[in-house]
């Protein structure tokens, strides 16, 4: 069933997270015609592999949503340094109480409050302090932070949307070089075809429910 339009806010911490975490949703969201405002934190310029330029993930991120045909005025890319934001928590919750007024988004999508990358944390909390009142919130998990996550929402998906999820993830060559196993098409694969079992489909991914508006 294809929900009403709706403005979509997604929030990376890092430059690569959402598109892990709900990369088909992502993909998804886009088919169906639905605005979309991308902000990405940190381009974690720190973490870049030797012999890279440190804007290596910021050009990375801005191919991938050249891929999708996202305008420009349509994503930030913030440079908070990378395990850093807690010192920025402030002025974090100001860029989002920002958005929430010039963009007003209906749905706002963000890293899981169970997650333990520090970063992750000052985003999701600071997510849900702007955004309690006047959206609904949804979290994606990145299962090699997460202790705990809630599977409460589940996005049923086709093959074509988790095609688009790896190709989303092949752009971030500076992180495959790392062999980084989540990028993996066959993890990929495999999470979804996990999360789809769960909900009597080939493919989903799950998310938690923070605060649900209708």
């Amino acid at each position: 069933m294809k929900t009403e339009n709706q403005k979509v806010l997604i929030l990376s911490p890092h430059t690569d997270d959402a598109e892990l975490g709900a990369g088909g949703y992502i993909s998804k969201l886009i088919e169906d015609g639905h605005e979309i405002m991308w902000v990405v934190f940190s381009s974690a310029r720190e973490s870049v592999p030797k012999g890279l330029p440190n804007n290596t993930l910021s050009e990375e991120f801005e191919s991938v949503v050249k891929s999708i045909s996202l305008s420009p005025s349509n994503y930030i890319i913030h440079d908070y340094k990378v395990r850093r934001l807690h010192e920025h928590r402030q002025d974090v919750l100001e860029n989002l109480v920002q958005i929430r007024n010039s963009f007003q988004p209906t749905l706002v999508i963000g890293p899981s409050i169970h997650d333990y990358h520090q970063d992750h944390q000052v985003v999701a909390r600071e997510m849900i302090r702007a955004f309690k009142s006047y959206s609904s919130i949804i979290c994606y998990e990145l299962p090699w932070n997460n202790v705990q996550f809630d599977n409460q929402m589940f996005i049923r998906l086709e093959q074509r949307h988790i095609d688009s999820k790896i190709k989303l993830l092949q752009h971030y060559k500076s992180q495959i070089i790392k062999q980084r196993n989540y990028f993996d098409s066959d993890f990929i694969i495999g999470q979804a075809r996990v999360k789809g079992t769960c909900v009597a489909c080939k493919y989903a991914e799950s998310f938690e429910v923070i605060r649900w508006i209708l």
